[in-house]
């Protein structure tokens, strides 16, 4: 048996979605991906080289009510499901629930735990220890829905960062459970179960109001800190009236060596920069100007962050 499936995502994992998704039997009715930008899409690329139907809207509510032409253009795909591969977009119940299948959707964290679009940098954020992914039913709420598959725990490490908790510990996970939640799904296997409401978290989006430096914390928070916001938005403090984004951090414990923030030393283009508790090693560093850089060649020893 085989599905005919619209895929809404984005991305090298919308991109290896379909590719999952094609290479399990299932017909790809219609591929949704963001409208075009600076760079190429890697989904929408995909799925023009396969000659699939590609459908790129910003939008698909308006003043908090369903688009008509969305809701009638996804009709008339004729999908027995959607798949929800990593979406930004917010998808009216028209569209969510109109398949006969309705839809799955891809989640970074092992639900109930870690709601929210920001589940990866939450998770280091906060110290969790272990995470995984989940496929559910999405409903009315926020990653609300019954859960179809999960998989995991996978241990989170001391060096992790939100980037690398994705791409190497969570990414495979997450292509293997859609491909296993649809396979279900086609054969009728599928059992969605409620989540556990009393374990529930919800975090919101980390903002650069969330990601600023409070050197008033402890190292351990500020190693978090900084890796929780490893590679987005970055987490930063200002040096001057200049503000500064650290990224690949490594936490010292011990004495600190001088006044939280300051730029202790520099060493082998990484900047050491004392905290509450120890020491942070900064390896790149973005100014208000330009990319990341090795982190010596923003910083200066003697350097103040606040």
């Amino acid at each position: 048996m085989s599905l005919r499936i619209a895929l809404f995502g984005q991305a090298p994992f919308g991109r290896d979605t379909l590719v999952r998704l094609l290479d399990a039997g299932h017909q790809v009715v219609g591929v949704y991906a963001p409208p075009a930008g600076a760079r190429p899409d890697p989904l929408a690329a995909e799925a023009e080289a396969r000659g699939l139907r590609l459908i790129r809207h910003a939008r698909f509510r308006s003043k908090g009510a369903a688009i008509p032409e969305r809701v009638a253009e996804h009709r008339a795909l004729g999908a027995d499901l959607n798949v929800l591969a990593f979406v930004t977009v917010i998808l009216p119940p028209e569209i969510v629930d109109a398949p006969r299948h309705a839809s799955l959707c891809f989640h970074p964290s092992l639900l109930p735990r870690f709601r929210g679009g920001n589940a990866l940098a939450w998770q280091i954020l906060l110290g969790a220890k272990e995470a995984g992914v989940t496929v559910f039913r999405p409903d009315a709420g926020v990653d609300t829905g019954p859960i179809v598959v999960q998989k995991g725990p996978v241990p989170i490490a001391d060096h992790d960062t939100a980037a690398s908790l994705y791409f190497d510990k969570l990414y495979g996970l997450g292509l293997d459970a859609i491909v296993e939640a649809v396979a279900a799904v086609d054969a009728g296997s599928a059992r969605p179960r409620p989540q556990d409401e009393s374990q529930a978290s919800h975090q919101g989006l980390v903002t650069d109001e969330v990601a600023r430096l409070d050197f008033a914390k402890d190292a351990a928070t500020l190693d978090r800190w900084i890796r929780g916001c490893d590679p987005q938005p970055g987490a930063w403090a200002l040096r001057g009236g200049e503000r500064i984004r650290l990224f690949d951090c490594r936490l010292a414990t011990g004495a600190s060596g001088g006044e939280p923030g300051t730029v202790l030393a520099l060493e082998g283009g990484r900047a050491w920069i004392a905290a509450r508790g120890g020491r942070l090693s900064v390896g790149r560093a973005r100014g208000p100007q330009g990319a990341k850089q090795p982190a010596g060649e923003v910083l200066a020893a003697g350097d103040r962050l606040a």
